[in-house]
């Protein structure tokens, strides 16, 4: 399918006033509680934005499809796994001051099925989150993705089970199981593939919503 065409979508960020995204993307992050321990699925990416890195599953929304519904093809096309019920957790602003400018939407899953395999796209590995190979991911990654894993662990798996994780860069405010959590909102200044500058918000709503479906006219 084409890639959507991004409707005109003004963000004030912290360096650019009415900013632009010219991409926006999803990135889903599968857990499971295996031997005791949580657990991520992360990819070593093999081609396009990226390439040689560690990420989550994830890639560029298509024209006539929902935030949520390119959350999971990603994953499906990228490591066989057909997900269900993703929870978006955070909207990330990567402003390039020499590259595209990309919109992602970051989400978290424990429900899923199939089976894992390898595709010319992605290689795939359970990690413990205790254990995320952050030297080999983009920089910003261990500045946001730790605190929406222990969202998730704490909502889905129980508090007590969370509890023994190491504390997140950033600790939202405590949910109750079930309950709708705080989104998480960060913008991201990047040049030649280094992070120059940062800021992360609780207090901010997703510029585009969930379900909304973009086309390519």
């Amino acid at each position: 399918m084409p890639v959507a065409k991004i409707p005109r979508i003004e963000i004030d960020t912290l360096w650019v006033e009415r900013w632009q995204p010219e991409l926006i993307g999803t990135l889903l992050f599968v857990l499971r509680v295996h031997q005791g321990r949580a657990q991520v699925l992360l990819i070593h990416k093999k081609t396009g934005h990226g390439q040689g890195r560690v990420n989550g599953p994830g890639g560029k929304l298509d024209a006539g499809e929902s935030l949520t519904a390119c959350a999971r093809r990603e994953v499906f096309e990228e490591v066989g796994l057909k997900v269900a019920q993703p929870q978006c957790r955070a909207e990330l602003r990567f402003v390039e001051l020499d590259g595209a400018q990309w919109l992602v939407y970051a989400f978290t899953a424990d429900q899923f099925s199939g089976q894992l395999i390898e595709t010319p796209e992605a290689k795939p590995f359970w990690c413990d989150i205790e254990e995320i190979p952050f030297a080999d991911m983009w920089p910003d990654d261990q500045l946001w993705l730790p605190t929406i894993l222990q969202q998730h662990v704490r909502q889905s798996f129980g508090q007590s089970f969370s509890q023994s994780l190491r504390k997140p860069p950033m600790q939202l405010d405590e949910q109750a199981s079930g309950e709708k959590s705080p989104p998480l909102v960060g913008d991201f200044l990047f040049e030649n593939e280094r992070l120059l500058e940062h800021r992360i918000y609780t207090d901010k709503s997703f510029s585009v919503a969930l379900d909304t479906v973009l086309d390519n006219t």
